[in-house]
């Protein structure tokens, strides 16, 4: 993706999606453009979230799209994230030095 299409990208996320996502405690990354198709990743609390593809659809397609036309869909990266894993294992850690496990 070339840069000034990744700035424009960019611009869109960080004034109508990320001010959002950030009073949820997330955030969103953009991974790669191909084809039309824009794939982000959500991170922090919205990262598996059960909500993630209705906030996919619903606010970074419509926003994206809108602004980018470029950009024909958004599909969402599903992965956990390193946060929800170490919060996780942090949670095991815990629990075992309880005795709990």
């Amino acid at each position: 993706m070339d840069g000034k299409l990744r700035e424009r990208i960019e611009q869109v996320l960080a004034g109508r999606v990320r001010p959002y996502l950030h009073g949820h405690g997330g955030e969103v990354e953009v991974a790669s453009l191909e084809d039309g198709v824009l794939r982000v990743r959500l991170l922090g609390q919205c990262s598996g979230c059960p909500s993630a593809a209705i906030t996919t659809e619903q606010l970074i397609q419509e926003e994206v799209c809108a602004a980018v036309p470029e950009v024909k869909q958004v599909v969402l990266i599903q992965e956990v994230s390193r946060d929800l894993l170490d919060q996780a294992r942090a949670i095991l850690n815990h629990s075992r030095e309880n005795g709990h496990g």
